[in-house]
């Protein structure tokens, strides 16, 4: 799995640098339409290489998608969170439950729910087994 990884990444970075050699020519970058940025003063252009703009808006892209998504998810990670606290209250009181009902009431009822290698053998005061 780690090799094809490797192939991936050497075979995707041979077509970015093939794109980027084969768009070096300079664009103007305009941030407003035409003439539109003289009358906010200043130059809202820069040049750039045609490969600067194509990996940009491809990274934009990437990045608009990535906060879309995200926002998307949003209602489906309160649930899940709302969720989680649920579980995690129903166990804690399931242990709860568990440690307070699991402990025998009477003694008489302690004694016999024992396994029976731990009862005293009787007469003999000791935990051993019986010998017959």
């Amino acid at each position: 799995m780690r090799f094809i990884r490797l192939i991936f990444v050497a075979l995707l970075a041979l077509i970015l640098v093939g794109i980027a050699l084969a768009n070096r020519e300079m664009v103007v970058l305009s941030l407003f339409p035409a003439n539109f940025g003289q009358f906010l003063g200043g130059t809202w252009s820069l040049s750039v290489p045609l490969f600067v703009v194509i990996f940009g808006a491809f990274a934009i892209g990437m990045l608009a998608g990535l906060l879309w998504e995200w926002m998307r998810e949003a209602n489906y990670r309160r649930e899940a969170k709302l969720r989680h606290a649920e579980v995690s209250r129903l166990e804690s009181e399931v242990d709860h439950l568990r440690d307070r009902h699991a402990a025998p009431r009477d003694e008489v009822l302690a004694i016999l729910d024992e396994p029976a290698t731990r009862r005293p053998v009787a007469g003999t005061g000791t935990l051993l087994p019986a010998a017959h």
